[in-house]
């Protein structure tokens, strides 16, 4: 099993031909992670690795509901990032589908599990295939998402900051 830990907590493991999996732990309660991550006004606020906030931030938080996210590109060029909720139990799970490098549909899994007031984010990606896996990790998936949820703990830090 392949697994690359960076500086700031986040783990990526490969467990399987067509799995990635990225751990990070946060200093916050299970329920702002959660809201965090499920509500327009905060995603718009972490979502892209720049940290620029997304032109457009839509979510219908339902099963059967789509959300998208657009980062405001350079030239305006915008590459969205969309799916549909397939299963949501607030606030511990959230499964989605994605589109994948193929064409196929990746499953995004997100388990936000409570430790007193520590929660740990365990985000699986199950690929249509090993080619597909291998796509995002050129693409840089793993990289990417890690400095995403980097700026996710800033963004915690800032509202609990506010209260």
């Amino acid at each position: 099993m392949w697994q690359r830990q960076n500086d700031r907590s986040a783990t990526v493991t490969l467990p399987s031909d067509r799995e990635i999996v990225i751990t990070r732990a946060f200093d916050a309660p299970r329920t702002l992670v959660f809201d965090a991550w499920t509500k327009p006004e905060h995603v718009t606020q972490w979502w892209d690795p720049s940290r620029a906030p997304l032109a457009a931030c839509e979510i219908d938080l339902r099963e059967g509901g789509a959300f998208r996210f657009v980062p405001a590109g350079p030239n305006g060029v915008k590459r969205s990032f969309a799916g549909i909720y397939r299963a949501i139990d607030p606030p511990s799970e959230l499964v989605f589908t994605t589109p994948s490098p193929s064409g196929g549909e990746s499953i995004g899994r997100l388990l936000f599990r409570a430790n007193g007031d520590t929660t740990t984010l365990t985000m699986t990606i199950e690929c249509a295939s090993r080619a597909d896996r291998d796509a995002l990790l050129q693409m840089r998936v793993d990289a990417g998402t890690i400095q995403t949820l980097d700026n996710l703990d800033e963004h915690i830090h800032t509202l609990q900051n506010e209260r």
